[in-house]
């Protein structure tokens, strides 16, 4: 099963506030026009999906819908304030959809994907909701690894990516098997290729991020044709920036004679 639903920016404007990761992106770096289109998307599916969830409180899935366009809505809050209120929301929907099928993928997946947004808003005590993020994610992986596109190991692999290795979740090597598999996953999903590529980058795996660099410009047209929609006007101006910024971060490094052993 996969969503018309954007990428997950929030785990990485998360990871960004608490100073883990070396680049700013996603949500952050997508132009007005862009931003406003999806914030007139983002309230319309928000009101739709509040409605349905109101009118059928006994749904698991009106719930965890409720709870992905809280989280959507969310990401386009202009305070904490705001952006916890949509977050708890959001939390205790997944939840109530958690109760009534405890098997239910998205709604395990949208949980951290709201924990992620409260996390936003609580500064360097967010880490206190890393492992119930993890934990979340890895229960929707078990349930359902294709969930958009790949998204729990996309998440996995940026928490394990961005975490402190002392006193958190940190780990490359778990950062490496996460990324990889959402591109083994969903390879036509520009997201997984660019967290990959920014991975490799990272870690000074220069001969890996060309590799990957070409393999997603490979899928580049496909992906114009697949992601389309007002859902992803967001998301494309991201990937756009960012596959810019890789390009000529790429072209600018010397080539290496090869990748240390026991990767990519």
């Amino acid at each position: 099963m996969a969503f018309a639903t954007p990428i997950s920016r929030i785990l990485v404007v998360f990871l960004v506030c608490l100073g883990l990761l070396a680049q700013a992106h996603q949500t952050l770096a997508n132009p007005p026009a862009a931003e406003t289109a999806f914030a007139a998307y983002a309230q319309r599916n928000f009101q739709a999906a509040q409605a349905h969830y109101r009118d059928a409180p006994g749904e698991a899935a009106a719930a965890w819908k409720f709870a992905r366009a809280c989280f959507d809505l969310a990401d386009l809050a202009t305070n904490k304030t705001e952006r916890a209120s949509l977050a708890e929301l959001g939390i205790a929907a997944a939840q109530e959809a958690i109760a009534r099928e405890s098997n239910s993928a998205p709604a395990h997946y949208y949980l951290g994907m709201n924990l992620g947004q409260l996390a936003t808003t609580k500064g360097l005590t967010a880490l206190r909701l890393v492992t119930r993020m993890q934990r979340e994610f890895t229960r929707a992986r078990d349930l359902e690894e294709q969930l958009d596109w790949a998204g729990p190991d996309r998440n996995l692999g940026l928490l394990y990516r961005g975490a402190p290795a002392i006193g958190s979740i940190g780990s490359r090597s778990k950062a490496r098997e996460h990324l990889k598999r959402a591109v083994e996953l969903a390879p036509g999903d520009p997201e997984n290729r660019l967290n990959l590529i920014e991975a490799y980058l990272k870690w000074g795996e220069t001969n890996n991020a060309r590799r990957e660099l070409a393999a997603l410009e490979d899928v580049w047209p496909g992906a114009r044709a697949n992601f389309v929609g007002e859902a992803w006007v967001a998301s494309w101006a991201d990937w756009q920036l960012r596959l810019k910024k890789l390009k000529k971060k790429i072209e600018g490094l010397p080539k290496s004679p090869g990748a240390p052993r026991n990767q990519p």
